[in-house]
């Protein structure tokens, strides 16, 4: 920081002798200066930055008012001049020439060409000098230069916004930087005016965030704290993004301690707020949230979980049943003063066709309201000022003044003092031609910026809120205040996003379809409609990397809509007249699924079963049994495969399976067998008798071999042969049993 003591500048021929103060001078009139608020008065004296924040290859030289450019009769200008050196080489040190003009801008078109840096839209000349040391490269120099109360150069300015400059010569001619300085009416009427302030995560692809970084946004550093932060003790209207509460409740007992503190926080605000929504012309909201939720994180005794000293639930708690969970309403409540029916559009993408429709989706109790910038209405286009409640045929609007409300953002998102002064005195300068102007009360914004500071939102909402001639208001009181009638611009609004939304709901009505296969369809189609509110979402817009994410968006569920198929089959033979074909199915979801696996032949040579109800194990492979009967033939058949869902939804590309058929030759093959059994069989018997019978013949006994010339002495004997039976059976055992001894 460059500091100088206080030193008389050589009076020029003709001119009025002026003070030029050094920054010690300046802090003392900087605490004298500002208004009340403790924002404004609590911030840090500024040190030099150790690295550049400006674009490699590059300068930025700026000229930032104190105390938001405005200086009452009998106030001193402190101004903060700082170089930014992005470049290589070394500047060298400079003399800066502060100039102020004595006619005040004539309009808010004329403040935008001249802080546009348009020189010859107004005179100035100079009022005082400051020196600056040299900036080495990759840093930055900066000094406060300060103009004392009974200056000359201050004396005699009527109210008004008077144009300011701050240049120094380079190499390539002189550099200039543009201001104004505010003298303000105090005797006019408060205008009323409501300050709009987002309260979100960064963009992100998936649909909630996470128990992590729920931890790290709401620690004591993080950037939920942050905004939370810098609304707390003001008039804000809050849009809040739903999905930040639902994150923290889903996650009931198991959400950060952090984060319900933060929730809690949020719900005891008694900010007037209302629920940011797509905005796209066929609103989308979350369908469900079961898939995020577990029923051990959720007790009957505390079924919406709230911040407590000690991390309850006890070891003894009981889950309450699944059906009990909270419903989604319950999960993506804001708080009290909730306004619903309010639409925040991306910036110029809300065309009269948009807000037509939006303007629809009120209830008799209460109208739907769409915010929209003025620049995209041919009032505000033309440079006027617009008021805030309007009327876009008959839908109603809300419409937030553009040039104000780019500038809260840009000094929002700006951490140094010396450079966040610069565009939170053009928002100054603007309202102050807009109180002036305007028929009825405003709306402003802070915008919905990444990774802002507490301090860079708070002294953006401080400055709107203590803007000369404005009184700060709830929602409810723009909301009722009489409509002005409102034409739009023809907006150009963008082909791709409304492509990609197109694209998105088509894919999401054919993951519903599919999602069939489980017990809760909810578990898919939940969560599909959080991711795609999350990528549709506004923060994407003029990001270069959205397209990576639409795609990257559409994989994962294509991804998904093939996590459940037939495994590949392989020709199979068959050769008997029953048994079952087996087939695979694959189920890559972390939940079951219900199949009904349709088999059909192209053919009578098989008999199929043709519907196999299915229960698909989670991330695994499930067998399915078919059973099949063989008709009489051979040959072959082929096998049509399809699974799909209780509801017929086909799932999954079909499958056909090669079957060869060899079901006649079982019935030859067994015929042949028992032929042969058979024929074995009746050998066997054949030849047991005749062995038994040539044992009962005597020893010696003849044989139908001894001749013919035997028989009629046998036929003689017959009927003595009949009776012989017993005792030749036992004579020979005699014999030998004699024998033996």
């Amino acid at each position: 920081m460059i500091v100088t003591r206080p030193r008389a500048l050589r009076r020029p021929p003709g001119r009025a002798p002026r003070r030029v103060t050094a920054v010690f001078a300046a802090v003392a009139a900087l605490a004298v200066a500002l208004p009340a608020p403790a924002l404004a008065a609590t911030e840090p004296a500024p040190t030099p930055s150790p690295t550049s924040s400006a674009a490699p290859g590059t300068t930025v030289f700026t000229l930032s008012p104190v105390s938001n450019g405005i200086v009452r009769p009998g106030d001193a200008l402190t101004v903060w001049l700082s170089l930014q050196n992005g470049t290589q080489a070394e500047l060298p040190a400079t003399e800066i020439t502060l100039s102020l003009g004595r006619t005040p801008l004539a309009s808010r078109t004329a403040l935008r060409d001249w802080l546009g840096g348009d020189l010859a839209e107004a005179d100035v000349a100079p009022i005082a000098t400051k020196p600056l040391d040299a900036v080495a490269p990759g840093t930055d120099e900066e000094g406060a230069l300060t103009l004392a109360a009974d200056d000359p150069a201050l004396a005699g300015l009527a109210p008004g916004v008077y144009p300011l400059a701050a240049s120094y010569a380079s190499d390539a001619g002189p550099v200039t930087s543009t201001s104004v300085v505010i003298v303000p009416d105090d005797s006019r009427t408060p205008v009323t005016v409501g300050i709009v302030v987002p309260i979100t995560a960064d963009p992100r692809e998936e649909g909630l965030l996470t128990s992590d970084e729920l931890a790290e946004l709401t620690a004591p550093d993080g950037a939920l704290t942050s905004q939370l932060s810098a609304v707390t003790g003001t008039d804000a209207i809050l849009a809040v993004d739903p999905a930040i509460p639902a994150a923290i409740r889903v996650l009931g007992s198991s959400a950060p301690q952090p984060a319900l503190e933060w929730l809690s926080q949020l719900e005891a605000l008694p900010n007037s707020r209302f629920a940011l929504q797509s905005g796209l012309e066929r609103p989308l909201t979350p369908t469900s949230f079961t898939y995020a939720m577990s029923a051990d994180d959720f007790t009957a005794a505390s079924p919406s979980p709230e911040p407590t000293p000690t991390p309850a639930p006890t070891p003894s708690a009981t889950p309450v049943p699944a059906d009990a969970l909270p419903s989604t309403e319950e999960l993506l409540e804001i708080g009290p003063a909730d306004r619903p029916a309010m639409y925040w559009p991306a910036d110029g993408t809300a065309d009269a066709g948009v807000v037509g429709t939006l303007g629809g989706l009120g209830s008799d109790d209460t109208a739907s309201l769409t915010v929209i910038p003025s620049a995209t209405t041919r009032a505000g286009a033309a440079g006027a000022t617009v008021a805030a409640h309007g009327l876009v045929g008959d839908a109603g609007v809300l419409v937030y003044d553009s040039d104000v409300s780019q500038s809260l953002l840009e000094g929002s998102e700006r951490d140094e003092t010396w450079l966040r002064g610069a565009p939170l005195t053009a928002a100054t300068a603007y309202l102050a031609f807009a109180t002036a102007e305007s028929s009825g009360p405003l709306l402003v914004t802070v915008g919905r910026g990444d990774d802002r500071s507490r301090l860079g939102i708070g002294t953006a909402i401080t400055a709107a809120a203590t803007a000369p001639g404005v009184e700060p208001r709830t929602l409810a009181t723009l909301a009722s205040a009489d409509p002005v009638s409102l034409e739009l611009t023809d907006v150009d609004a963008s082909p791709e996003r409304a492509a990609a939304a197109s694209a998105l709901v088509g894919d999401e009505g054919e993951l519903g379809r599919f999602a069939t296969i489980l017990d809760q369809p909810s578990l898919l189609t939940g969560r599909e409609r959080t991711s795609m509110l999350q990528v549709l979402g506004v923060g994407w817009v003029g990001d270069p990397d959205w397209p990576t994410v639409l795609a990257d968006h559409r994989e994962a569920t294509r991804t998904t809509l093939d996590s459940v198929g037939l495994l590949p089959t392989t020709p199979t033979n068959l050769f008997g007249s029953r048994a079952p074909l087996q087939f695979w199915v694959r189920n890559d979801l972390p939940y079951p699924v219900n199949l009904v696996l349709y088999t059909s032949p192209d053919n009578l040579r098989l008999d199929v079963q043709g519907e196999t109800s299915v229960i698909a194990t989670p991330q695994s492979n499930t067998r399915v049994d078919v059973p099949v009967q063989a008709r009489v033939g051979r040959g072959e058949v082929t096998l049509t495969l399809q699974l799909r869902s209780p509801a017929f939804v086909a799932i999954g590309e079909p499958e056909t399976v090669e079957i060869n058929v060899w079901a006649d030759w079982e019935g030859v093959g067994i015929t042949a067998l028992a032929v042969v059994i058979g024929g074995l069989v009746v050998v066997g018997v054949v030849r047991t008798v005749l062995r038994m019978r040539r044992r009962r013949r005597p020893v010696g006994a003849a044989t139908p071999r001894d001749g013919a010339a035997e028989a009629p002495a046998a036929e003689a004997s017959a009927a003595e042969a009949d009776e012989e039976p017993a005792d030749a059976a036992s004579t020979p055992s005699a014999e030998h049993e004699g024998e033996d001894k």
